[in-house]
This record gives structure tokens, C-alpha cells and sequence, in this order.
């Protein structure tokens, strides 16, 4: 049985915490599914990330910041680029997004989702290619639209009637024909948390297949014949194990292509079924390869599309988190430790929900370890609590430190590369941290950190 996102939920909590948490034999040790591939310790015990001393990079850039291993980065692109090599592999934009990270992209050889207007102008600025874009949202605005078709958007991934309807007024009005996915809501309730699970029927995307809006929506695309239907589109959530989900959905989307071929004499070449796989933020999560998921998933599509009579249309995949998530971990310094009579121990951070909100919203799991150096300590069962006035400001629920964790220590959490930086806010009028590339030796900033002044210069009064 493979963990999932919301399991955390259902953890027996107590002294030692939730039963998937185990008292380690070695406080200092990594985990290496948890960790960027080139993080290591050095002699003297302290973390180094692309050959880089992790003290020293917090000496240089200040804390907390966000480290990016450049080269486990680009070699995750390269997996699932070479796992789905006959699909297109787009990187989930929303997941973390800036200009030298779509460069990576570009390089790497992957396309790129974006989501609204600004994940599309970081997309165009840093020079990536339009035809090689997905333009995902249940609510583009016109402005964004025409955007895109102007720019050349190579896939626009339609969600309302109403959308369709402004999509094809602009394409008219431009004398453009954009291509487009319908968005399929399959009715598959993928094993996460409610809020990213995205393909059951009460909720805001997509049309529904069970309510007949997802056929109406195609021919009425194929009717007015202005926009260029490509082809369907399903996602049913995010942080997923379990392929099984896949299966159901795979099989719902290509019926629904047979009945529009068979209504329409139209075979749709393109079939997008999202992805949302997911990633170790403990020991208590377990992912598949990229090269398992695409043997998992090309058989399910084989299968089903022999099932339906279906010529096996182009895949697109969207792996999201599973990129980009596992290549950073965010560096913190410890400023307090306050053991609570007897109940626990709190360890605070100079960050939190700011640069981290995941905990807070989705009650995510992290975990943790003393960055700067090794220690004889024995385990110690914390709470990482953040700096800011909500009780709820939590960053790594429960996790073993040593016991001699004090103030000044450098703290790591793994896996935020994906949804920190980017659902990062200003709360409590707190700059949001740095995004610092690392590779061979050298690091650089790519994200720089705010300033006091960069939150007055928004302030007009």
C-alpha cells in the first residue's frame, strides 16, 4: 500500500508522535529519498549541496532561503523525458516558476504549463518557446486569452462553455485557429487531500463527463470549427502513488473520444492525462520511478485504447511536484527552544508559513535535520514551529532532532521545491526568502530575497 498526502491525517500522535515516525539510530543521517541528489555531509558533519558548503551559503546568502540543486534538477527532467519518450512531458509551472528555471526547462527539452497571465509572462520573458506551452485555468480572463493566441500558445486547455465562447471570438477577431484540450472531469477521487484532488464531480474544473457537458463541449468545438480540437484532457489530483486511478480515468477519457469519433467521424490525436505524482517529504512515502510510472501508465493507454477501437492517440503527461519538489530544501536558522512541560519540544525557525504554507493548509508532513554540523546528542521528538503570531504556524509537525539543538543551528527541510516559493506570502509583513542555484561549486541567486523596502514601495498611503 502506497502512502499518500492526507495519511498524515490518520497518524496515532503522542510522545513519539505519529506510528510512521521511527526514533533513528543516527540523528545525523539522510535519508536520500528525501534529499537533492548532491547533498552529502561533510567531515565535519555539515550539510553540502552541488559541492557547496551549506554554512557557508547561509554566510553568503542569509536565511532562510531556498536551495536549488541545479543538477538533480536537470537530471529529473532527463528521467521523465526519457521515461515518456514517445509523450510530451510538461513541467507543472505553478509548482515553482522564474525565469532561469524555464531556461533549465527549455534546455532540458520539456514543455511547460502555465496557469494565468503571470506564470505566462515569466514563460515568454525568459525566451520559451509559445508552441511548446499549456495554458491551463477555470477562470482566463480575455485579456489573458488574447495573450495567448497571440503569443502562439501551442495548447489551450478549455474549461467553461463561456471560455470556449471568448476563446472563439478572439480566434475570430485575430484570424488565428489555437489549438485546444477539453478539460474532462472523469469523476475519479484520487487517495490525497481534498483540496488537490481535482477529478471528482464537485469542484471548479473541467467539464463533466457523467453530466454529458464533456461531449456537448467537443461538439460544440467541432461545430463552429474555429478552434483546433486537439484532443481531451484529465488531471485527478496531485502528490498521487497509486497509478490504479489512472486506469479509470484513462478508460473514461477514451470512451467518450470513441463516442465523439463514432458521433463525429473525428479521432481526436492527442490524449493528456495529467499527472500529479507524487514525492518522499517523509520516510512514510514511497514513489515509483519515472520509468515505472511511464510502463504503468503507456500499458494502461494500450490497453484501454484496444478496448475502445482507438488508434493510441500523442500522450501528455504532467508529472508536477515530482520535478522540481525533490531538487530544494529550504535552509532555516533555530532561534528558540522551548521545551513545553513535558509535552513537547518547539524548535522556531526564522521563517514559517510565509515560505512555507503547505503544513498549514494541507496539514503536510516534513521533515528535518541540524544543517551546520554533526552532533553526539541523542534523539530528540521536536515540533519546527515558524515566527509567526498563528499557533498554527507549523513547519515539520514532528520530527527527531538531536537533543543539543540550540540556537544558531542551521536548520534543512527537504521537499519544497514545490509549492513554498510559489504560495509563499508576505504575511506579517515578512520578505519572502531567496531562491539560490547550486551546482558544481558555485552558487547563484535566481530568485533574490525582498526587502523592507520592495513591501513600502507597494505601500502608496
Amino acid at each position: 500500500m502506497r502512502a499518500h498526502e492526507a495519511g498524515a491525517l490518520h497518524g496515532d500522535l503522542g510522545s513519539r508522535g505519529p506510528a510512521w515516525l521511527r526514533t533513528p539510530e543516527n540523528v545525523n543521517a539522510l535519508v536520500p529519498e528525501l534529499w537533492p541528489r548532491t547533498v552529502t555531509r561533510d567531515q565535519a558533519g555539515a550539510l553540502t549541496i552541488g559541492g557547496v558548503s551549506v554554512p557557508a551559503l547561509a554566510a553568503e546568502h542569509g536565511t532562510p532561503a531556498y536551495l536549488l540543486d541545479e543538477e538533480d534538477l536537470r537530471a529529473r527532467c532527463r528521467d521523465f523525458k526519457e521515461a515518456f519518450a514517445e509523450a510530451d512531458v510538461y513541467y507543472a509551472g505553478k509548482s515553482f516558476l522564474c525565469k532561469a528555471v524555464v531556461r533549465v526547462i527549455e534546455e532540458e527539452g520539456l514543455f511547460l504549463d502555465v496557469c494565468t497571465g503571470g506564470e505566462l509572462a515569466v514563460a515568454l520573458a525568459a525566451g520559451f518557446p509559445p508552441e511548446r506551452l499549456g495554458f491551463h485555468g477555470n477562470n482566463k480572463s480575455p485579456r489573458e486569452l488574447e495573450r495567448a493566441v497571440e503569443a502562439g500558445v501551442g495548447r489551450i486547455i478549455v474549461d467553461s462553455f463561456q471560455e470556449i465562447d471568448r476563446l472563439s471570438d478572439i480566434a475570430r477577431a485575430a484570424h488565428r485557429r489555437p489549438s485546444v484540450l477539453v478539460r474532462v472531469t472523469v469523476g475519479v477521487e484520487a487517495h490525497t487531500h481534498e483540496f488537490i484532488a481535482t477529478a471528482h464531480e464537485d469542484q471548479k474544473f473541467g467539464f463533466s463527463l457523467a453530466g454529458g457537458d464533456a461531449f456537448a463541449a467537443a461538439t460544440k468545438i467541432l461545430d463552429e470549427d474555429v478552434l483546433d480540437l486537439r484532443g481531451l484532457h484529465s488531471h485527478i489530483g496531485s502528490q498521487i502513488f497509486d497509478t490504479s486511478g489512472f486506469e479509470v480515468a484513462a478508460r473514461r477519457v477514451l470512451e467518450l473520444q470513441s463516442r465523439i469519433r463514432d458521433a463525429r467521424g473525428v479521432e481526436l490525436p492527442e490524449l493528456d492525462l495529467g499527472g500529479g505524482f507524487g514525492i518522499a517529504y517523509t520516510t512514510q512515502d514511497d514513489p515509483s520511478p519515472a520509468g515505472d510510472l511511464a510502463k504503468r501508465i503507456n500499458k494502461i493507454v494500450e490497453s484501454e485504447c484496444d478496448l475502445a477501437s482507438l488508434a493510441k492517440p500523442k500522450l501528455s503527461i504532467e508529472p508536477g511536484r515530482a520535478i522540481v519538489g525533490p531538487a530544494v530544501f529550504t535552509l532555516y536558522e533555530v532561534g528558540t527552544v522551548k521545551d513545553v512541560d513535558g509535552i513537547r519540544s518547539y524548535v522556531s525557525v526564522d521563517g514559517g508559513m510565509s515560505d512555507n504554507i503547505r503544513t498549514a493548509l494541507y496539514d503536510a508532513s516534513y521533515s528535518a535535520t541540524v544543517a551546520g554540523r554533526a552532533s553526539a546528542a541523542e534523539p530528540l521528538l521536536a515540533r519546527v514551529v515558524g515566527k509567526h503570531c498563528e499557533s498554527g504556524d507549523i513547519v515539520v509537525k514532528d520530527e527527531f532532532l538531536p537533543a543539543d539543538v540550540q540556537p544558531g543551528d542551521l536548520l534543512a527541510v527537504p521537499g519544497t521545491g514545490a509549492y513554498c516559493r510559489s504560495m509563499a506570502s508576505n504575511y506579517n509583513h515578512v520578505p519572502r526568502p531567496p531562491v539560490v542555484a547550486v551546482r558544481d561549486g558555485a552558487s547563484r541567486v535566481i530568485v533574490r530575497r525582498e526587502t523592507e523596502e520592495d513591501l513600502l514601495a507597494l505601500d502608496v498611503g
